[in-house]
């Protein structure tokens, strides 16, 4: 009898253990950071759970709980056994010294499938002291400064309820990436900071930037070469430089963009509205398949504009056109308030004119110096139906 108890003491005490375990969190697939020995910075913390997690043959959870954290330079890569979310309550900090930083980022997800990046924390670049020594606004080849961050060759994801604030660089830079959605996603920065776009996306099939508010020092959302069925819904944006494609037509062997639907966004005090840039003179592409619809202006400055004669800087050969092809491009029922005469500018290249480009329902209004509001077509002829507030092209 004896034996028998202490026996069953002994399977008592280890299933104690066990069940001691699970409520620990770690056998149900929840790696907490705090219990990786996280203190005021996680970066080494943060770097062991997603490895445990990431070696989990269940779907798993990093969790870093509400608190304010320093956090490194730091690359979290796949390929995961099972699928991985990363859920953020706190505020995460980066180092505030640029030279802390080697290559372009600061927080780098690549190479995971079924990845979700969720909840209320903060991704938080504090910038302010890299955009007053940057050379961006006056220099073609500004200093690289790191991005908050990075998703590269991701699929099948979800970012949502995040906020990235005040980053040395892009907030987000989108490569290679297939079916993600940013949803609730939030973008901060001051109109005054530097090349801080909020969301670029290149090379990428299936982006969903969706229930949105971005507001930074550059384009809200940039769109670069082979960027293919990016959806944009319910975005605000502002201040900035708008909602872009482009620029075009800078580098070599440029892969094509097509599907951007732009749709019920709205877009406050900007230098642009929704726009289509490429280069002069330098190498050729096609972007086709883009439409902008049901979008709200308010005192935004060139709010629809295609533009092939793209010059930042003059720093480039205006002696030759643009050798990128535009077509089949749409601009619906896009109405509010410009800050500029000129609401409508579609200037296209001389030597590949504009196809099948298509303006409908536009009711901008300008009420100040040089008005009233105006449009101006080159290289192109639109088709043009419904209202149209601002005649001239």
């Amino acid at each position: 009898m004896g034996l028998k108890v202490v026996s069953f003491a002994i399977i008592s005490f280890s299933l104690f253990l066990l069940l001691a375990s699970t409520a620990k969190g770690q056998s149900k697939g929840v790696f907490d950071v705090t219990k990786y020995g996280a203190d005021k910075d996680i970066t080494q913390a943060l770097t062991n759970a997603w490895k445990d997690a990431c070696a989990s043959t269940n779907p798993s959870k990093v969790l870093i709980p509400s608190g304010t954290y320093s956090l490194r330079k730091l690359t979290l890569a796949g390929p995961c056994k099972a699928a991985i979310e990363l859920q953020v309550s706190g505020i995460l900090k980066a180092p505030v010294d640029p030279n802390q930083f080697s290559g372009g980022h600061w927080v780098n997800f690549m190479y995971v499938d079924k990845f979700t990046l969720s909840g209320s924390g903060t991704f938080d670049g504090q910038g302010k002291v890299a955009w007053s020594k940057s050379t961006c606004q006056k220099d073609k080849d500004c200093d690289s400064l790191p991005m908050n961050i990075r998703f590269d060759f991701i699929t099948n994801a979800l970012v949502r309820d995040i906020t990235t604030r005040d980053s040395k660089n892009f907030h987000v830079n989108v490569l290679g990436c297939k079916n993600l959605t940013f949803q609730h996603f939030t973008v901060s920065a001051p109109g005054e900071s530097v090349n801080t776009d909020g969301i670029h996306v290149g090379r990428s099939t299936g982006i969903y930037i969706i229930d949105s508010k971005i507001s930074t020092g550059d384009d809200c959302i940039s769109v670069g070469d082979g960027t293919e069925e990016l959806h944009i819904t319910r975005v605000t944006c502002g201040p900035g430089h708008g909602i872009s494609v482009g620029s075009l037509g800078k580098y070599p062997n440029e892969k094509p963009v097509s599907g951007i639907f732009v749709k019920n966004c709205t877009i406050s005090d900007t230098t642009n509205g929704v726009r289509i840039k490429s280069w002069p003179a330098l190498y050729g592409g096609v972007a086709s398949n883009m439409h902008f619809e049901d979008i709200v202006m308010n005192n935004v400055q060139n709010p629809v504009i295609i533009d092939q004669v793209y010059c930042p800087w003059n720093q480039c050969s205006l002696k030759a056109p643009s050798k990128v092809t535009i077509s089949d491009v749409s601009f619906k029922n896009i109405r509010g308030t410009s800050a500029t005469p000129v609401v409508v500018k579609i200037a296209c290249s001389s030597s590949i004119p504009c196809e099948k480009v298509e303006l409908a329902d536009i009711k901008l209004a300008y009420r100040g110096p040089g008005g009233p509001a105006k449009s101006q077509c080159s290289n192109v002829k639109p088709i043009i139906s419904g209202i149209m507030s601002a005649p001239g092209c």
